[in-house]
């Protein structure tokens, strides 16, 4: 099969941090296909052009990009393509925190209070955003355009590994390492990280998943404290498949396409685990 997959940093010729992680999931995805015996392309030069006319000559499609702006490339691949990530309709649901977080409330999966009015402590997002980005903690209340208001859930930050066909794969449950000052920043992971209430942990993102109606290669980010508190979800791979991928035994691109074309298995071994932090990302 021909395979597109496209990077949204890399693609577009960000810099910084954004690019190294971008290329560190990029290459790992390439790789996988490539050992599986597919033939990838990624696409060069004008990122949303280089989508639209390399998606006709593929069949299928997987991309990686920030999530105010993922769901119109995934409508491009699904419009040219078999798109092997959710649906453009998913992606802009959980593009949306808000929406997101009301969604699985009502179906009764434990999220941050939004405007909340009696909190030690509260976080201040952007409605819409990824990777941490302008994600402060304050003291008082504050409600700021584009952005929504949470309490703070002062437990361990983690990361669920999963991937969704038919059926459900959790592959791991990470460690989110993470910098709280008056900013919460993401700063690398490790994968995978064993916890007494892993199962508890599981099941809250492959409810939350469910819920969703996601599809492929995902991730949920959970905040464990008295009970497991989900703080995103992203539609996409996220940066922990590039630990996921040394640990599973099988490789990420045939689960991946089993997921859209037929069965996952039941489970995945894991073997040994693999830290990382963002600088060292910039070496993969």
């Amino acid at each position: 099969m021909r395979i597109l997959v496209a990077e949204f940093a890399v693609g577009t010729g960000l810099t910084g941090p954004i690019f190294f992680e971008g290329r560190a999931m990029l290459n790992t995805l390439v790789r996988s296909f490539r050992r599986i015996g597919h033939t990838v392309v990624t696409p060069t030069g004008d990122f949303e052009r280089g989508i639209e006319g390399a998606s006709k000559d593929c069949d299928a499609g997987l991309i990686i990009a920030p999530d105010d702006v993922l769901p119109e490339f995934t409508r491009i691949i699904e419009d040219n393509t078999v798109n092997l990530g959710c649906s453009s309709s998913v992606v802009r649901l959980c593009a949306d925190k808000l929406r997101t977080s009301e969604r699985l409330s009502r179906a009764g999966v434990s999220v941050p209070r939004i405007d909340p009015d009696d909190c030690p402590g509260y976080v201040i997002k952007p409605r819409y955003g990824c990777a941490s980005e302008d994600v402060f903690v304050v003291s008082d209340f504050v409600q700021k355009e584009g952005c929504i208001t949470t309490e703070f859930i002062g437990g361990e930050h983690l990361s669920v590994s999963l991937i969704i066909g038919s059926s459900a794969l959790p592959l791991t449950v990470n460690k989110q390492l993470v910098e709280i000052d008056h900013r919460i920043q993401y700063v690398g992971g490790i994968v995978p990280h064993r916890i007494p209430r892993w199962k508890e942990v599981i099941n809250t993102a492959v409810k939350s998943a469910r819920i969703l109606g996601c599809k492929g290669y995902m991730g949920v980010d959970i905040v464990l404290d008295d009970k497991p508190y989900v703080v995103d979800v992203n539609p996409r791979p996220t940066t922990s498949i590039v630990g996921v991928s040394r640990v599973v035994d099988r490789e990420i691109a045939d689960l991946i396409l089993r997921a859209r074309f037929s069965e996952l298995p039941d489970d995945v071994q894991i073997n040994g685990s693999y830290s990382f932090t963002k600088r060292e990302l910039e070496a993969l």
